[in-house]
């Protein structure tokens, strides 16, 4: 995996016959992402401002076609030295079944900013073997994990 560095930015990009995966916050296409997350299961009706707010507070990947089009997104939420949480992964049902999500998966884990974490967190209904593959394991003491969880914060304004 090679990472390109744009000078004077932490910007990486990685290319993959015909796609990128590009950290490049200027390429992110937040009509897509909004259009895809607020229609899936786990963001169902999340309010624009809510992404445009996520995407601004993380490490956002995102995976674009020869024409520049955004076709897939992962984004990290971390302190880039002991924890980080993936959230938000996805590619377009037109462009599935190609092996894109897990070469997101190796950009996002070979990123050189989020080498030696402790840690990774993840969510997932259905992707368990996607992540497997990335040293992903079901919790090990799940008694030991808290959250507060709030499935109507997107009914509410923000």
């Amino acid at each position: 995996m090679e990472f390109t560095h744009s000078s004077g930015s932490e910007v990486t990009e990685s290319r993959r016959g015909e796609f990128l995966v590009s950290t490049d916050p200027s390429r992110l296409d937040l009509d897509v992402i909004h259009g895809f997350l607020t229609n899936c299961y786990w963001a169902k009706g999340i309010p624009r401002n809510v992404v445009e707010r996520s995407v601004e507070h993380s490490l956002c990947f995102g995976i674009y076609d020869t024409s520049g089009a955004q076709i897939g997104f992962a984004r990290v939420i971390s302190d880039f030295a002991t924890v980080a949480y993936l959230g938000d992964v996805f590619v377009l049902g037109s462009h599935r079944g190609r092996g894109l999500s897990e070469w997101m998966m190796e950009c996002i884990m070979q990123h050189p900013s989020l080498q030696g974490l402790r840690r990774w967190i993840l969510l997932t209904r259905d992707a368990h073997g996607l992540y497997a593959k990335f040293g992903f394991l079901p919790l090990e003491t799940p008694d030991r994990f808290m959250e507060v969880h709030n499935p109507e914060a997107y009914k509410c304004p923000q």
